[in-house]
């Protein structure tokens, strides 16, 4: 594969827009990059593992379409009950919704394409042999560690765990990952409760930055680089609470886009104000989604040219 562009891929965590992601990749594929490693959180690591798993191109969008995302609201008894029911199910499991759907799909697609633990993502490359070994895989899905107070990078975490990241399942850690507090139950790990990486780190970009020969791409679900930059009111204390709340999810990654380097290797989504979890999308809106991932990629790849990059940039990342 003399003529493969290779690149490392970071993809944004979106909830339904997720979309925007595949067709983002669809047109760094069309141009020739073939991806060696894939960092996601959330609906970054749905696509990310299917990305590594190999899925090809020409069946990602299909089977996106195909998720019955009204099913992602799967109650347990207690939320059968009404608001009293969401509230007892809430301050007995920490999450309304139990997000087996997605578990269950998204084991089954790995599944078809050969792929079950974290073992069947191992890199053996000769590239990667300075890496540490617990980085040699082709996926790092990141999740938020609120028991130990800090990210879960998977499976590159899993030692610290103490368990066997060639043993455990890609589908448990997308399931962490995708834990939005309070909406989804959390996931468990070594008696530690995780939650969406987003809490953390929506778009580690700079995961990656040791392996210098070749670019990361980030592909980021807003439509430019000062999206985030929205004034939070803080009117009363309920306005005070989500302010505090947004600014903890977006400080850390904010700091990232700041920097013209990440923007200058970014792919930045126009998602039309759709919410993560507006999980009644419509088959229309899902497709205007995928477009304009695919709109916002061709315009990335016109000025994208990984000389100039390392020129301007070389010492910094």
């Amino acid at each position: 594969m003399a003529d493969t562009k290779w690149c490392d891929l970071v993809l944004e965590g979106g909830g339904v827009k997720g979309l925007g992601l595949v067709g983002a990749f669809t047109m760094l594929n069309g141009a020739g990059y073939a991806v060696r490693r894939v960092a996601g959180t959330s609906a970054g690591a749905v696509v990310g593992s299917l990305i590594a798993a190999g899925m090809p191109v020409s069946e990602m969008l299909a089977v996106m379409k195909a998720v019955d995302y009204t099913r992602f609201r799967d109650e347990d008894l207690l939320d059968q009950f009404g608001l009293g029911g969401k509230i007892a199910s809430l301050a007995l499991t920490k999450g309304i919704y139990k997000g087996d759907y997605l578990h269950e799909w998204l084991s089954g697609e790995l599944e078809k394409l050969g792929v079950r633990t974290f073992a069947d993502l191992k890199i053996t490359d000769d590239w990667a042999k300075d890496l540490p070994p617990e980085q040699h895989y082709k996926l790092v899905v990141v999740a938020s560690d609120v028991s130990g107070g800090r990210l879960a990078r998977l499976p590159w975490d899993y030692s610290r765990y103490g368990l066997d990241p060639d043993k455990q399942l890609v589908a448990d850690a997308v399931r962490a990952s995708m834990s939005i507090p309070f909406f989804y139950q959390p996931a468990v790990l070594g008696g530690n409760l995780l939650v969406d990486g987003g809490m953390l780190s929506n778009f580690p970009i700079d995961l990656f930055d040791r392996t210098p020969d070749w670019p990361t791409f980030g592909v980021k679900l807003t439509a430019k680089p000062e999206a985030n930059l929205v004034a939070n009111p803080t009117n009363n204390t309920i306005d005070f609470a989500k302010a505090l709340l947004a600014t903890l999810i977006n400080a850390h990654d904010q700091m990232h886009i700041d920097d013209p380097a990440t923007q200058a290797r970014t792919v930045f989504i126009d998602t039309f104000k759709v919410k993560a979890t507006d999980f009644d999308i419509d088959a229309a809106t899902q497709t205007k989604l995928y477009q304009s991932g695919q709109k916002a990629a061709q315009k990335f790849l016109t000025t994208w040219d990984f000389k100039t990059w390392r020129r301007q940039y070389a010492g910094s990342h």
